[in-house]
């Protein structure tokens, strides 16, 4: 794994791909992005809205854009949005071009983490609990099949995590 530059952060809302991002784009002098504020930065509009307006199919293919290009660049931290490993292309993209880190969470810190973000257009709803249920039943193996790493980060703070990642990156390839 050492040869590859580039780290990409899987994950479902609230796993904290975007905290853990900047902390380990810290600690290995990377430059950080996040490719939700990047596609937000291109169109001028927030997530919610393109939802809004375009549904979750063309926002998957926004999605599908930004990453292709995102994952070209080197010497990044990326942190993709939870449900970016939806689409085939884009899981190709992040498998192919950088050390995938499955960040692993329970539904419960999910909820915990996202209870007060009113821009999860996926979890506006009356039982959010039911949804990321769902969302995980479908999403949990697709993040897994890129994976090249799974860390856990329910009950560790985000600079050990961030350690983690990095040690277990520094260990040779069984």
């Amino acid at each position: 794994m050492k040869g590859k530059r580039n780290i990409f952060l899987v994950g479902p809302m609230g796993a904290g791909k975007t905290t853990i991002g900047k902390q380990l784009a810290e600690i290995l002098k990377l430059e950080f992005v996040d490719s939700d504020h990047e596609l937000e930065e291109r169109t001028g509009a927030p997530i919610d809205w393109i939802f809004d307006i375009e549904g979750e199919d063309g926002f998957r293919q926004r999605e599908e854009v930004v990453l292709e290009e995102l994952t070209q660049r080197q010497g990044i931290v990326l942190a993709t949005g939870g449900g970016a490993i939806v689409s085939d292309k884009s899981r190709n993209f992040l498998a192919a071009r950088g050390v995938v880190v499955y960040l692993e969470t329970s539904i419960e810190q999910q909820l915990e983490r996202t209870r007060r973000d009113k821009r999860r257009p996926l979890i506006q709803n009356d039982n959010p609990r039911e949804t990321l249920e769902a969302l995980m039943k479908e999403r949990e193996p697709l993040y897994l099949e890129i994976a090249d790493l799974t860390v856990a980060t329910n009950i560790s703070s985000v600079k050990s995590v961030a350690k983690e990642i990095v040690e277990l990156m520094e260990q040779p390839i069984a």
